[in-house]
């Protein structure tokens, strides 16, 4: 049995967070631990309420987990406190942990700072030294980068300066841009494009969670960088395809598409 982590905030509407993590890693066939980071009050219409756990808590969880059920890939999802990020830390170094993937959630899909810049700048220090993949989205590049992204070629740039800054690989997430959702793959000074086609669908939330939480499911059962990246992106795809449309706001993607295509008597 292959074995994955999420750390991550909790989302109440299911659609990210944890959430989406569990679901996704199910869906891979891997089974789901996770560490929560923070409770939220949230459905498809926004956030009302964030409760952060202790960083001792944190670290309980943590310790659980690596003493028992010891993950072959952990994804890291939004953490806003700088407290919990240095625990974090602490903890992937004294256990060792293996394939790590940081979503950096920093920036919401309007624009808006997620985490304060202090935070911004310990997530830098601590986390991403230890990640085996960084998956930013372009307004995340930006800030990681301090540049502006504006066209491929910058796409490009920042990737390299954020792989030769932190010494980790990069997904640069295109969904920001035209009309494709083409993604950059920087990996061992290699660039690698990833095609994508823009799907009419609106409701995409925890997509980014859904993404990363794909990627470790996909590394914890052997796969290269490349191939574990590629195999998420087209079960992203396939997810959002699926036009589920729940909720009154931006609603999530049917992260159980392949179980739903099966005969209506299939048994789990």
């Amino acid at each position: 049995m292959y074995k994955a982590l999420t750390i991550a905030g909790s989302d109440s509407s299911g659609g990210a967070g944890i959430q989406a993590d569990i679901k996704t890693m199910t869906a891979h066939g891997v089974y789901a631990m996770s560490v929560i980071t923070a409770l939220t009050a949230q459905n498809t219409t926004g956030v009302t309420g964030i409760m952060d756990v202790s960083k001792e808590f944190l670290e309980e969880q943590m310790d659980c987990i690596f003493t028992d059920i010891v993950p072959d890939a952990v994804k890291i999802g939004m953490v806003s406190s700088e407290g919990l990020i240095r625990s974090i830390s602490k903890k992937l170094k004294q256990y060792g942990a293996k394939n790590v993937v940081v979503d950096p959630v920093m920036v919401a899909t309007s624009g808006s700072r997620l985490i304060t810049e202090e935070a911004t700048s310990v997530l830098k220090e601590e986390l991403f030294p230890l990640a085996d993949l960084l998956t930013p989205n372009i307004p995340e590049a930006e800030v990681i980068a301090e540049i502006k992204i504006e066209t491929r070629e910058d796409m490009v740039k920042a990737a390299k300066m954020i792989y030769n800054r932190y010494g980790c690989p990069v997904l640069c997430k295109g969904g920001h841009f035209g009309n494709d959702a083409d993604d950059l793959l920087y990996i061992g000074g290699e660039i690698h494009w990833l095609k994508g086609e823009r799907l009419n669908n609106p409701n995409t939330h925890g997509t980014g969670c859904t993404l990363s939480s794909a990627i470790a499911s996909n590394l914890s059962k052997g796969y290269s960088m490349i191939e574990a990246v590629k195999l998420a992106k087209t079960y992203v795809a396939k997810a959002i395809a699926d036009n589920m449309n729940l909720g009154k706001g931006r609603g999530p993607l049917n992260h159980m598409w392949k179980t739903m295509q099966c005969d209506d008597n299939f048994i789990f």
